[in-house]
C-alpha cells in the first residue's frame, strides 16, 4: 500500500492497484474551494501517470458527499466579470480550467467510481457525471443547484448528464432545481447500485474497483476509451474507431493468461500500463 498523499481537500491512497480518493472536509460539507479545483486534476493526472492504478474510487466524509462550489470561489475570483471583451475572455478561460478539472477524471486511462452519500449538490453533479460508475446510499440525492442561485450549470452537468439520464428528466432537474433521489436515479440507470450505510457504500464501491483491477488493464482502458467514443459518435464512426484501436491493444498473451487463470480458479497476473512521462 502506498503512503497517503497529503493535500488540503483530499486524502489519497493506493492499495492493490486501486486508488481511493476521499474528500476530507466534512465540517464544511466538502465544499469545492479553490484548492479543490487545483487538486482534483493533479490527483487524476498523477495517478494516471503511474501506470499501476487500474481503478479509482472517489468517496467522501461526513453527512454529505459535497455541497458543491464554495461561494468563496465567486467572492475571491477576479475572473468572473463580464463587463468587457477582455473580462469575458478571462471568464471563458477560467470556465475551461474548471471543466478540465473533471475532464481529467473522464480522460484517465482507468475507470473512476463515485461513492455518494447524502447530498451531491451543484458541482457534485458535475463530478458524478465525469465518473464511469456511480453508487450511492439510499438517502443520497442529486441537485442541479446552479438554477437555484440564478445561473446555468457549466462545468459538465449539461454536457454529460443528457447522455446518462432521459432528456426530459434532465430538463426537469435543470429547470426546477429539485432533488433527484438515489432510488429514482437507480431506476433511471444513473446510479449503479444502492447501499444502506456509508460504510457499506464505500466498501461496495471498492469491491467493484478491485474486480475491475483484476482484469487486463490494457483491455479495461481500451473499453473505457471505446465506450466514451461511441457515446459521442455514430455507429459507423465507432466501428472505424474500434478497427483502428483493437489491433493496437490486442494481446494474445493476456487472453492466454486470463483463460489459464480461469481454469485454475486464480486471478491472472497482468502487466501494468506503461507509466506516462508527463
Amino acid at each position: 500500500m502506498s503512503a497517503p498523499a497529503s493535500r488540503e481537500c483530499f486524502e489519497v491512497s493506493v492499495e492493490g492497484k486501486v486508488a481511493h480518493i476521499r474528500l476530507s472536509h466534512p465540517e464544511r460539507m466538502n465544499a469545492m474551494t479553490l484548492a479543490f479545483w487545483r487538486e482534483i486534476p493533479e490527483i487524476a493526472r498523477e495517478l494516471d501517470r503511474r501506470g499501476d492504478v487500474r481503478a479509482a474510487v472517489i468517496s467522501s466524509t461526513g453527512k454529505h458527499f459535497t455541497a458543491g462550489m464554495d461561494l468563496s470561489v465567486f467572492k475571491s475570483s477576479d475572473a468572473l466579470g463580464t463587463e468587457s471583451v477582455a473580462a469575458r475572455e478571462t471568464f471563458k478561460q477560467k470556465l475551461v480550467e474548471l471543466q478540465q478539472s473533471f475532464s481529467a477524471l473522464a480522460e484517465a486511462r482507468f475507470p473512476v467510481i463515485a461513492a455518494i452519500q447524502g447530498g451531491c449538490i451543484g458541482g457534485g453533479v458535475d463530478l458524478a457525471t465525469a465518473c464511469c460508475l456511480r453508487y450511492a446510499t439510499r438517502d443520497a440525492y442529486f441537485v442541479i443547484q446552479e438554477i437555484n442561485i440564478g445561473m446555468m450549470a457549466d462545468v459538465g452537468t449539461f454536457n454529460r448528464l443528457p447522455k446518462q439520464l432521459p432528456e426530459a428528466v434532465v430538463r426537469e432537474l435543470g429547470y426546477t432545481g429539485d432533488r433527484l433521489s438515489a432510488e429514482r436515479a437507480e431506476r433511471l440507470g444513473f446510479v449503479n447500485g444502492l447501499f444502506d450505510t456509508h460504510e457499506a457504500l464505500v466498501e461496495g464501491a471498492l469491491a467493484v474497483a478491485r474486480r475491475i483491477a483484476s482484469k487486463a488493464p490494457v483491455a479495461v482502458s481500451a473499453t473505457k476509451q471505446m465506450i466514451s467514443y461511441t457515446r459521442d459518435h455514430s455507429v459507423a464512426e465507432s466501428f472505424d474507431y474500434l478497427n483502428a484501436l483493437q489491433p493496437g491493444i490486442f494481446s494474445i498473451e493476456d487472453i492466454q493468461r486470463a483463460v489459464a487463470a480461469g481454469k485454475d480458479g486464480k486471478a491472472a497476473d497482468f502487466a501494468d500500463l506503461a507509466p506516462k512521462s508527463t
